[in-house]
């Protein structure tokens, strides 16, 4: 008994001496206007001990060892805040909101971060939370959020809903390329990358513009880069977040069809109107019976009036995304991963006939893993694998196919689909066609039959494995550092179709008794020839493309950053990167090689009291597509800064102008992915010495062939870099800390352009193409943005933002003709870089005696009724003479945004119009 009450009275005594080496820290975190923050994460920095805060913002954390320890706080929107425990200020924390803060904020830039007060070139920078919207892909939701960027979406198709996107518009109509470079997390990566990237798992995201921004991107930072990070874990407790969204999508505008009973008469009217001869007795296609018994409602089967529209497509769709993260981690390793799954489905109706699913559906998973190690308190490593996997299927042909079925089919002459009671042992569906007029037993496409006949698939896989090395060099010098960064991508993809031939039927009276005829299943004696494809009752599997790559990257970078006496910084880093890419789906030899570049690239700025900023870059980079003494191209590009709030004269408006910033730039960029794959060896010829189609046959008996020799490019060395000079200012204006502009004027001039000569005469007796550096074209523009931002006391705040882009453009020198007066406009210079051209409709032909005595059109059958065509060039006939600039895409583009957030207590609100004056759809006449 005595061992017993001895054994307890010691353990109450460690009990009680463990406590005492533990401290309890109470204590309350609220935000700028001292509202009470709840779900704020406190943690003890080194150990695996942490909490979060109540919904009073109330706070207790027991910490051990309470000797040097530290608290870190961090809240989403809020910069993280880290404090001594035995601080007096520890149990009352005020948090700094992040948009409070821009001009503390690091923004991404080429090959590494910078401070937004010490930039000079021009960079725009937009939070994760303000690229979100109502769709999982993120490309869509660039247009007016990002001054500068031009972005237009041509279909909403799920999986090939990509929007085509430009920075500061287009400024090349050559071959070249147009769009902007991708990088996420150091890796260039495709639309389709960037697309799928959740923005829960975003950073920092930004867009490189000017000369000076890109330079480090040398020979391909003409047309603007866009720069993306991955969130990476904290210390902490493990902290999971999930979210999952249910959205409502509809089409924005649909067909709009005239009625059956108007397309039949007008049918009838414009067979008749084309009695060219005068022979009379050409017969309508509707008979007054047809049309009166469909306007009555008659029987279907025998007249049918179909909606193909509504037939084949539902009014909306529900649309499904979810993401799940864990985070967290200690001083040793902390960890980022992230799972994230998207659905989107089309608007194409279920039929029920298959045991297949025959809508549009994309599906999507990714995972992305992040994980630091700091090996040492000088050297720590970031391992990241990021991984998307594609899922999509649709209608043979694809959705797009089906809406463009519903808007040309015939709706008069058959029925979707007859009843199965008519043939009730048939194990198919009973489609409806009818025999074409005039044809040799060629049906009517039945769009329901297209739409539900099978489904083709789309399968694509991506796996990133990263590794980052970071080392702090300051044993050697304080402010050296030195970082080398590897990544390989194996990308795979392939495209199979499984579909059936349906059986098609037509409805007839025999006998006061409505029966089926078939109108393609074989009968004894007849050949395929005679029916078309035969009709299965099983699906069939037709494979497709595969395609498979891998690229293998090396980056290795010097830093230097240091500040001397408290007024000069210094700064400049080197680097070197080396890329290699190989497509394992090559059909030729040439395609086959290996893409290879090489570049050394380097910076190097200077401050003087952090106002006056200056800064030099440049690019040396080398291309295999070029001759050797053409490889390498020097892009260098020169920034500056002055922080006028900074000096002295600007002390008594300090509280009214809390930051006033002007900036300009020049550089010299370029742009190497000039002409196809199939060319890029431009200095290099290209000869086929076994070509059967140029054979010759010699002998007696002329049995003795031989192939021929043919030329499918000629070597030109002297075809080198696309060039691009640039000019850029900018003005930075922050008024009361709330109220923040920016306004950006440029100009840009493109020469070297890649251009397929042809002004050389066919006398030459050049079997290829040749190709030059010779077209030239400028483009300038604005670019402008705001924001609000403003907590008016615990309950209310608000933020409102708005961005406003103009883009102009102009094609300096094109290879063409020198035009004479009268085809003066066939002439691309002086247009715009993507003018469209199309023929000038005056208004319809009115009878056939106008058609005789009008201008002959070359475009097929023609007569009253049809678009009556401007003779531009009066040489009495219609043709691709007579085309001339069209009114779209508008020139100059204008491009704006308006939105914003507000909160109520514990409601968030937020709201977003976008408009331009691009069309996204129209049809040449």
């Amino acid at each position: 008994m005595k061992k017993i009450f001895l054994f307890c009275f010691m353990l109450f005594l460690s009990a009680l001496a463990f406590s005492q080496d533990k401290t309890i820290v109470k204590g309350t975190v609220r935000n700028a206007e001292q509202q009470p923050l709840a779900g704020v994460s406190v943690g003890v920095i080194g150990q695996n001990v942490g909490t979060t805060t109540d919904n009073e913002g109330r706070f207790t954390i027991q910490i051990p060892k309470p000797a040097g320890a530290r608290l870190r706080f961090s809240f989403v929107g809020y910069s993280t805040l880290e404090i001594s425990a035995n601080d007096p200020k520890a149990s009352n924390i005020t948090l700094k909101d992040d948009d409070q803060n821009e001009l503390q904020e690091v923004a991404v830039v080429a090959f590494g971060t910078q401070k937004k007060s010490s930039l000079t070139g021009s960079v725009t920078t937009i939070s994760a939370k303000d690229l979100k919207g109502p769709t999982s892909n993120l490309t869509t939701t660039l247009a007016g959020r990002v001054p500068g960027v031009i972005a237009y979406q041509r279909t909403g198709e799920p999986g090939q809903d990509n929007a085509n996107f430009f920075v500061r518009g287009v400024g090349t109509f050559g071959t070249g390329k147009q769009d902007p470079l991708i990088y996420i997390d150091g890796i260039e990566s495709t639309p389709t990358d960037l697309a799928r990237i959740n923005p829960d798992n975003i950073d920092n995201f930004s867009v490189l513009k000017d000369a000076a921004a890109t330079a480090l991107y040398g020979s391909r930072g003409s047309n603007g880069v866009m720069l993306l990070t991955t969130k990476l874990g904290a210390q902490g407790v493990t902290r999971i977040n999930a979210r999952v969204e249910n959205r409502l999508s509809t089409n924005t505008q649909n067909f709009k069809l005239a009625d059956n009973i108007s397309y039949m008469r007008l049918a009838n009217e414009a067979i008749t109107t084309r009695d060219f001869q005068n022979q009379g007795g050409v017969n309508p296609p509707y008979s007054p019976n047809k049309i009166d018994n469909t306007a009555a409602g008659m029987d279907p089967l025998l007249y049918p009036s179909n909606n193909w529209v509504d037939i084949l497509t539902k009014n909306s769709t529900r649309n499904l995304a979810a993401n799940l993260d864990v985070s967290g981690g200690n001083e040793k390793a902390v960890y980022y991963v992230s799972l994230t799954y998207d659905e989107n489905n089309g608007l194409l109706k279920e039929a029920g006939l298959n045991n297949f699913n025959t809508n549009v559906k994309a599906l999507s998973y990714s995972l992305l893993s992040n994980i630091t190690i700091n090996f040492t308190k000088s050297t720590k490593a970031l391992i990241s694998v990021r991984g998307t996997f594609d899922n999509n299927s649709s209608p043979v042909g694809g959705g797009s196919r089906i809406f463009t079925l519903a808007s040309q089919s015939n709706p008069v002459a058959f029925p979707a689909l007859y009843p199965q009671s008519f043939l009730p042992y048939a194990q198919h569906p009973l489609f409806g066609s009818a025999l074409l007029p005039n044809s040799n037993n060629q049906l009517y496409t039945n769009p329901f039959a297209e739409s539900v006949k099978g489904f083709q698939e789309y399968n694509r896989a991506q796996l990133v494995p990263q590794i980052t090395i970071n080392q702090n060099l300051d044993g050697i010098t304080k402010g050296l550092s030195a970082r080398a960064m590897a990544f390989t991508q194996r990308d795979a993809d392939f495209t199979l179709v499984r579909q059936y031939s349906p059986f098609y039927y037509q409805a007839r009276q025999v006998g006061g008794k409505t029966i089926l005829t078939s109108l393609n299943e074989p009968t004894p004696g007849q050949t395929t020839q005679q029916i078309g494809t035969v009709p299965t009752e099983y699906l069939t599997y037709l494979p497709s493309a595969k395609n498979v790559s891998t690229v293998i990257y090396g980056e290795a970078v010097i830093n230097y950053s240091r500040t001397f006496k408290e007024d000069h910084s210094v700064g400049g880093r080197f680097i070197t990167t080396v890329r290699s890419t190989v497509n394992g789906n090559a059909n030729t030899l040439q395609l086959s090689l290996p893409k290879r570049n090489l570049n050394f690239l380097g910076q190097a700025n200077y401050a003087y009291k952090d106002k006056y900023l200056v800064d030099f870059s440049f690019g040396y980079n080398g291309s295999e597509r070029f001759a050797p003494d053409k490889r390498y191209g020097f892009f260098p590009a020169i920034s500056a800064a002055w922080i006028v709030t900074k000096e002295k004269f600007m002390e008594p408006l300090n509280k009214v102008i809390t930051n006033l910033k002007l900036r300009g730039s020049y550089g010299l960029s370029g742009n190497d992915q000039i002409g196809s794959d199939a060319d890029r060896f431009f200095y290099l010829s290209e000869v086929q010495l076994n070509n059967i189609f140029t054979s010759t046959t010699f002998g007696e008996n002329y049995g003795y062939t031989r192939p021929g020799i043919s030329t499918s490019r000629y070597a030109n060395p002297n075809i080198t870099f696309e060039k691009t000079k640039q000019y850029n200012l900018g003005l930075e204006l922050s008024l009361f800390n709330d109220f923040n502009f920016v306004i950006e004027a440029y100009k840009k001039n493109t020469s070297g352009i890649l251009l397929a000569r042809t002004n050389v005469p066919t006398t030459a007796g050049l079997q290829a193409g040749t190709f030059a550096n010779i077209g030239e074209a400028s483009s300038k523009g604005i670019d402008f943005s705001f924001n609000y931002y403003k907590n008016f006391n615990k309950n209310y705040w608000a933020k409102i933002y708005t961005t406003f882009t103009y883009a102009a453009s102009k094609v300096l020198f094109n290879e063409e003709p020198n035009y004479p007066d009268n085809l003066k406009h066939l002439s691309r210079v002086g247009r715009s870089a993507g003018q469209l051209y199309g023929l000038v409709a005056e208004r319809l032909f009115t009878d056939e005696t106008e058609v005789r005595n009008s201008p002959r059109q070359n475009f097929g059958i023609y007569g009253a009724g049809d678009i009556k065509y401007r003779d531009i060039n009066g040489d009495g006939v219609i043709s691709s003479l007579d085309v001339v600039p069209l009114g779209l895409p508008k020139d100059p583009e204008i491009i704006y945004g308006f939105g914003g957030s507000f909160g109520i207590k514990q409601f968030d609100f937020s709201f977003f119009f976008q408009g331009s004056t691009r069309s996204s759809f129209f049809i040449n006449p």
